[in-house]
């Protein structure tokens, strides 16, 4: 069966192909090299590479694994059926089988989290245990001390040379589907998203239905933003208005803010736009000194969306 999803489709199969930093890549391939993986945590923001690195590892080493998301099977069931039955019977090809636990950083600390170490314990003999998370402090020190962390960090030196990188797999994947583009839009839209790489994938084939991806692209990604934002938070959906500012922080926070502020009127009550222009100008003026500017965009939306009235 064809597989429709470009991020499915150009998947890479091997660490070699990862858009990564060297350091991170050599340390990765090290592992495949030897042909065993201990228990790893990675860690990183959206879209930078975990979870197909970790794909790729088990696939050079012709692995059997299990793939589970952790923000969609997040209860103890989940560890009592699919991961048990599982983890606890050998590979028929011979050798360790793993799990990919998906954003297990949305795993409940309180219970699943907690059990979890007990089964990599218990059945290490048969399964080795790869976690992906955005946030590695909602990972129990318990877990941490059972496997090895590895940030997915990109040092600013390497910043130019991954984005060509990948521009350069941008523009292979068009080519391959006769996609009309214009190399500076691409350009651009790498430069928007970096390095959130399934999010630039997504938004060149989500364009590319047109068969061309040309400037008006650049115009519509501000504005489809904010309408995404503001039906969360008509919503009151805080876990995906949080989702959205860790997908779109990326871009300048003062950006982000203004273009907010030139969509208020197809979204918002009159009545309620002079409220929300102050809380706009409070958080806009903080974003000169805070020390971390993802918590206080979702503070800022977080305000909006308890007192404002939405159309």
């Amino acid at each position: 069966m064809e597989t429709f999803l470009w991020v499915e489709k150009y998947r890479p199969r091997d660490i070699e192909s990862c858009v990564l930093p060297k350091t991170l890549k050599d340390s990765l391939q090290s592992f495949v090299d030897k042909e065993t993986l201990p228990n790893l945590i990675l860690s990183g923001g959206p879209g930078v590479g975990k979870t197909t690195a970790a794909r790729a590892m088990l696939d050079q080493m012709g692995s059997t694994y299990m793939f589970i998301n952790g923000s969609e099977e997040s209860g103890i069931d989940v560890l009592r059926t699919k991961i048990k039955n599982f983890a606890s019977t050998v590979s028929l090809e011979g050798g360790k089988k793993y799990l990919i636990l998906d954003e297990a950083d949305y795993l409940n600390p309180q219970s699943t989290q907690p059990a979890l170490r007990g089964f990599i314990e218990e059945f290490h003999k048969n399964c080795g245990f790869i976690l992906t998370c955005n946030y590695n402090n909602k990972i129990i020190p318990a877990l941490k001390s059972r496997c090895s962390v590895i940030e997915f960090t990109i040092p600013k030196t390497e910043k130019a040379k991954l984005a060509q990188e990948f521009f350069n797999r941008a523009l292979q994947i068009l080519n391959e589907n006769e996609i009309k583009f214009s190399e500076k839009v691409v350009a651009e839209l790498i430069n928007i998203h970096f390095p959130d790489w399934r999010k630039v994938l997504n938004e060149l084939q989500r364009y590319s239905v047109s068969g061309e991806i040309d400037a008006g692209i650049l115009v519509n990604l501000g504005d489809k933003n904010v309408k995404d934002l503001m039906g969360m938070m008509k919503k009151k959906e805080f876990t995906n208005v949080r989702k959205w500012v860790v997908n779109n922080l990326h871009s300048d926070p003062d950006k982000l803010l203004r273009n907010i502020y030139d969509n208020l009127y197809e979204h918002i009550d009159p009545s309620s736009i002079p409220h929300v222009v102050v809380i706009l100008g409070e958080y806009q003026y903080k974003n000169a000194f805070v020390a971390d500017q993802e918590i206080n965009m979702l503070a800022c939306l977080t305000e909006i969306m308890g007192r404002a009235k939405f159309k």
